[in-house]
């Protein structure tokens, strides 16, 4: 013998499954496409990153290792005037937003919006291209320190001595503007995500010795 289920608890059977049906699982992939990371490593060779050119390989390597393809991406990184050729401002570089993260959240809307206090830069919002976190201060080891060769305000960072490595072909001598990521640490400006302070070299070693390891911001255009 059958009994009837009243019409209410079938409603609500109905409205659970539904509910299973429709619920997101954690492979869903994030409302936005990913277009700002740091990188997970460096090229290896200290802050030789193969100039602007390769720096901007490397960023489109990664991010199609990631499974981002079809996207144009720069490196955030200035350069000193050479060559005939003025300096490079990396705000110049990047396009003009807006820039999302590896889990879709929305970072800065636009180059003015990057460079004001109000971005969701920081430990949480600078994942690297695999979604990842990157190793800050009080973790170990501390890779805070991401090259930028910058002012805060995303121009090249003009001084009496080396800012930039060499325009990024520097593995030894010389010095690159560093910013902290978490917005941590010490030096001239210790919350800043992109002009923090100097390095102490352009070898891997020296780089990692600052309490980073040649990584670099990427956005793409």
């Amino acid at each position: 013998m059958h009994l009837a289920l009243p019409a209410a608890f079938t409603a609500l059977a109905a409205a659970a499954a539904a509910l299973v049906v429709t619920a997101p699982t954690e492979s869903t992939p994030p409302a936005q496409t990913m277009s700002f990371f740091i990188t997970s490593v460096g090229p290896g060779d200290g802050a030789n990153l193969g100039g602007l050119a390769g720096a901007d390989r490397h960023c489109a390597t990664l991010a199609e290792a990631a499974g981002v393809t079809g996207r144009e991406w720069r490196a955030y990184l200035s350069a000193a005037p050479a060559g005939g050729q003025p300096a490079v401002h990396a705000k110049d570089r990047i396009g003009s937003g807006p820039w999302y993260n590896a889990k879709g959240v929305l970072v800065a809307r636009d180059v003015a919006h990057l460079h004001s206090d109000d971005n969701a830069l920081g430990k949480e919002g600078s994942l690297n291209e695999k979604g990842a976190m990157v190793n800050g201060r009080g973790d170990t080891p501390n890779q805070h320190d991401i090259l930028t060769g910058s002012m805060p305000d995303g121009t090249f960072a003009v001084d009496t001595t080396d800012t930039t490595c060499g325009n990024w072909t520097s593995n030894d001598s010389g010095a690159a503007l560093a910013g902290h990521h978490d917005k941590q640490g010490g030096g001239l400006r210790p919350t800043s995500w992109n002009s923090a302070h100097p390095t102490r070299g352009c070898s891997q070693q020296n780089l990692i010795g600052t309490g980073g390891n040649g990584l670099f911001y990427c956005f793409a255009r």
